[in-house]
């Protein structure tokens, strides 16, 4: 992970202010500041993970926790007609942020393939 804290980090500790709409013990969820559907919330662990692929076997619990708040963030915000969740890993995957993270989009019509 590099060096000091991520904007992730910082928006779980307080620092920066955040739209969250969702919150549990080991994660939180806020509106991106850069949508790319209606909805687009971010599913962020509170645990610092840098990416999927640095993912450890003991956090098998904690990335199912992270899918299941998002069907029930999903509900709440009225995605009954569908939705799409996203975990980009790595430059190549598109991932901007060195911490985990799971998009949730909804609120249209979502092609595929998504580019």
């Amino acid at each position: 992970m590099a060096a000091g804290k991520t904007i992730f980090k910082r928006i779980i500790d307080g620092e920066i202010p955040a739209q969250i709409v969702y919150e549990t013990d080991r994660c939180l969820a806020f509106r991106d500041v850069n949508p790319q559907a209606p909805v687009h919330v971010l599913v962020i662990p509170k645990q610092e993970i840098a990416s999927l692929a640095e993912a450890a076997e003991a956090d098998e619990s904690l990335l199912g926790h992270l899918l299941l708040s998002a069907r029930t963030i999903a509900s709440q915000l009225g995605l009954e007609n569908g939705y799409r969740t996203v975990i980009n890993c790595g430059p190549d995957g598109g991932q901007s942020v060195d911490h985990l993270h799971v998009h949730l989009l909804g609120g249209r019509p979502l092609g595929w393939p998504p580019g």
